[in-house]
């Protein structure tokens, strides 16, 4: 014989059956799509390692620049052509080159990371419209690319100024352009993540989309200029590299494009990779 005992609180009629609490139904907003990204990204074990080689890389470069200018002028030995012209922003930015790939990289793995395991599946089931998720993916490695290689850019501005005081290359904060080269500096890494992450979309594949980035970024300048000269003048300029580097850059020739117009350039190059990769999102299946 067995006894029921009824839970305080809850009488029940008997023949009814219990009350079953519906689940609240929960929509699916941009807000909620990028926090859920913004939880993926810093899940993953390689974000953390690669932001800190690219934060590294920058930092790094930077004091090792400034160190070997400061010792290549006391010592009385001839300068390389590299950095007669040399500025403490130039030569705290020296590690950008190197920051792009460690922060371009990542944006890679953010993207096609999912493809190669299959959690882009799940990723789409819960988000069936697609583009929201690359926006808010491209929105939050953006972003902390941007903030990572800002920081970076500063920090090694305010290590290597210290080395180079008193030299033809010591400048502060005050002077002209400096503020404008390093915020500079971290926005075109940011973009350059946004690009990784366009990339990785676009090709589902980590190795080809760190294969494009690296050519686009780094192998195709050298291939332009085994071009006649009459050429490099009109294509050189709007390579994505170059653009990017005049966004930072003190100093520009005749031939390079200003700060502002080479933003709206590298701009362009980003919007164009993220219109590939929203295509291919939206035509295609995973």
């Amino acid at each position: 014989m067995s006894t029921l005992t009824a839970t305080p609180g809850t009488p029940e009629t008997p023949g009814t059956p219990p009350t079953v609490q519906a689940r609240p139904a929960y929509r699916v907003t941009g807000r909620r799509v990028l926090a859920s990204e913004w939880a993926k990204l810093w899940s993953l074990r390689s974000t953390w390692i690669t932001l800190g080689l690219g934060l590294l890389f920058l930092v790094a470069f930077g004091v090792i620049a400034a160190s070997h200018y400061k010792s290549t002028l006391g010592s009385g030995r001839p300068m390389d052509r590299d950095f007669a012209s040399a500025t403490a922003a130039s030569l705290s930015l020296f590690g950008t080159n190197f920051a792009q790939l460690a922060l371009g990289v990542l944006g890679v793995l953010v993207t096609a990371g999912e493809y190669s395991t299959g959690v882009i599946r799940s990723t789409l089931a819960a988000v069936p419209r697609r583009l929201p998720v690359l926006w808010s993916k491209a929105a939050a490695y953006g972003l902390v690319a941007l903030v990572v290689a800002t920081v970076g850019a500063f920090v090694a501005f305010l290590v290597g100024s210290r080395i180079v005081s008193g030299t033809p290359a010591a400048m502060g904060l005050g002077h002209a352009g400096v503020v404008r080269a390093l915020l500079g500096a971290g926005l075109y890494l940011g973009l350059v993540g946004v690009i990784g992450t366009a990339l990785g979309a676009l090709l589902r594949s980590v190795a080809a989309g760190i294969a494009v980035l690296v050519a686009a970024l780094m192998l195709v300048p050298g291939l332009v200029s085994l071009l006649p000269t009459t050429w490099q003048g009109d294509i050189d300029p709007y390579l994505p590299s170059h653009a990017g580097e005049s966004i930072f850059a003190l100093t520009h020739d005749a031939s390079a494009l200003s700060p502002t117009t080479g933003l709206l350039v590298f701009l362009g190059w980003t919007a164009l990779a993220l219109a590939g990769a929203a295509y291919r999102l939206v035509r295609s299946d995973v």
